[in-house]
């Protein structure tokens, strides 16, 4: 005659009286009951705006995590990357932030890149390169604008500008004539 187990089939009558709700999407417009939500006049409308610029501007973002490793790939249609760990790849990208901890291999072709770590490789950067105090960027690198925090290293074959059109429509064309 078997017997059946206390534990079995029975439940906590305190978790039973408890509802649990799926948590409301980011966005939604909608409360857990589902019905619109309005514009809260608690919140300042600067604050508003800023989220949801900051919505807007975030677009594809492909973070590669401390530890990971992103070798030989090329990364099409992200508007941000952020590297904390390694990635070894050929992007076009509007953004790109590598951590302290991370570091790229390659070639990139981005709008706005932010340097904590390190950078090895082809870097055109269309409008600002800040290298930050812990940042070390190597290799051929053309930029528009250029921040260097006091500690951060620049070396390679650095230019301004970030395409040959750009430098023949900011110099007319001379002769180069060697030093003597």
């Amino acid at each position: 005659m078997a017997s059946q187990s206390p534990f079995f089939g029975k439940r906590d009558r305190e978790s039973d009286s408890l509802t649990s709700r799926p948590a409301p999407l980011m966005g939604s417009g909608t409360n857990l009951s589902g019905s619109p939500v309005g514009s809260s006049p608690s919140v300042p409308a600067s604050v508003a705006n800023t989220a949801a610029n900051a919505a807007k501007e975030s677009g594809a973002k492909l973070t590669v995590g401390p530890n990971i490793k992103l070798k030989g790939v090329e990364i099409t249609d992200c508007d941000t990357l952020v590297v904390e760990g390694l990635v070894e790849a050929t992007m076009d990208s509007r953004v790109m932030q590598i951590a302290e901890t991370g570091a790229f291999k390659g070639s990139a072709g981005i709008d706005i890149a932010e340097i904590r770590g390190i950078f090895d490789g082809n870097l055109t950067v269309r409008e600002k390169l800040v290298i930050h105090a812990t940042g070390k960027v190597s290799g051929k690198i053309r930029y528009g604008k250029l921040v260097i925090e006091e500690g951060g290293q620049l070396s390679g074959e650095v230019s301004v500008g970030t395409s040959s059109a750009d430098k023949s429509a900011s110099k007319p064309a001379a002769p180069l004539q060697a030093a003597a």
